[in-house]
């Protein structure tokens, strides 16, 4: 049982990830919108992500979902812990979508739903970045039952990680703009990305550097015994990547920067998984103490099987059809990239 439900933990930790880099680089665009030089980069950067923004989505309904399913008592944990910080972030993103398609039929309104795109694409980068920092601060359990306050989840710490994700979200939007659109879009956004890069950077370190001190549990996982030669990729790595990300920016490579920024969140979705293992909910909750049944689980295993392939393909299609630059009116020049 302890196998199906390390596998049932990471088809969930897949969706998550898929859902972050993903949907990220489309909030990302978002956060980006008010500061774009003109109504001209404006069109050029919704155009990018029209094609493909609402299937990026469907992985957070994955996640969300597979956690019911595969978990149900930590979902119901999690639920009242993180209530209005959910609540908060799906209706941004609801909010975020009808955007998408009233901003394109308005003509003197053009302005309003600029300004709605931009806080609701905030508003739910800085809500997952909040759950993220409550979920590793960890959540008060008696039994089975939340045993926490309304409030819990709003912490210096969760701020931070709430902050690092705009701010990694935006480095991911622009990265994306710089590999999407061409002239003065894509210099602005290799601008853009330079100072989100620092930024993002920054935000790494502090968590990093916070993480540990919040519970023993996790500076023992990282720096007890052997650990710290085990887990020293990860940093490195990271610095690799940092490297990389600036000497594609500079030298005005195309793909490079959002490889290299996709890269950096991996490695840090890696380094928060290793901090958390075996918990679902922190600090306590184990993911074979609350998976669900195993004729259940298998089921449901059997279901994700089908279907995740699907999406895959799905995904892997739709990034095809839509390769080139976008355009301010919405067409798609195919060029080759690097």
């Amino acid at each position: 049982m302890e196998m199906l439900a390390i596998i049932s933990g990471a088809v969930i930790g897949v969706a998550i990830l898929m859902y972050v880099v993903l949907d990220g680089f489309d909030l990302g665009v978002g956060i980006l919108f008010p500061f774009a030089p003109d109504e001209g980069a404006r069109n050029t950067m919704i155009n990018s992500v029209a094609p493909v923004w609402d299937g990026n989505e469907t992985w957070l309904i994955l996640g969300g979902g597979g956690l019911l399913v595969f978990f149900p008592t930590a979902y119901s944990i999690a639920l009242p812990a993180f209530y209005i910080p959910v609540m908060a972030m799906l209706f941004a993103l609801i909010f975020r979508g009808v955007t998408f398609e009233f901003r394109h039929q308005a003509h003197t309104s053009t302005h309003l739903w600029n300004r709605s795109f931009f806080w609701g694409s905030l508003t739910a980068a800085f809500m997952q970045g909040v759950l993220l920092g409550a979920l590793v601060q960890g959540v008060e359990v008696e039994g089975v039952r939340y045993a926490g306050g309304m409030f819990d989840w709003l912490t210096p710490f969760s701020i931070l990680t709430g902050i690092g994700v705009v701010v990694g979200y935006g480095l991911l939007g622009a990265t994306w703009l710089i590999y999407k659109t061409e002239g003065h879009v894509q210099d602005w956004a290799r601008s853009s990305a330079v100072v989100l890069g620092g930024g993002t950077l920054i935000a790494m370190v502090a968590v990093s550097v916070m993480t540990p001190l919040l519970r023993p549990a996790i500076a023992d996982r990282w720096f007890g015994g052997v650990n710290i030669l085990y887990l020293s990729p990860i940093p490195l790595l990271t610095l690799a990547l940092a490297v990389s990300l600036f000497w594609s920016i500079f030298s005005k490579r195309e793909l490079l920067p959002f490889l290299s920024s996709i890269g950096l969140f991996v490695l840090g979705f890696a380094g928060i998984a290793i901090s958390l293992y075996p918990n679902i909910i922190p600090p306590s909750v184990a993911v074979w103490d609350v998976v669900a049944p195993r004729s259940s689980v298998i089921f449901a295993l059997v279901g994700v099987a089908v279907v995740l392939p699907m999406v895959l393909l799905y995904t892997v299609y739709a990034y095809s059809v839509f390769h080139g630059k976008a355009s301010e009116h919405g067409g798609y020049a195919h060029h080759e990239h690097e």
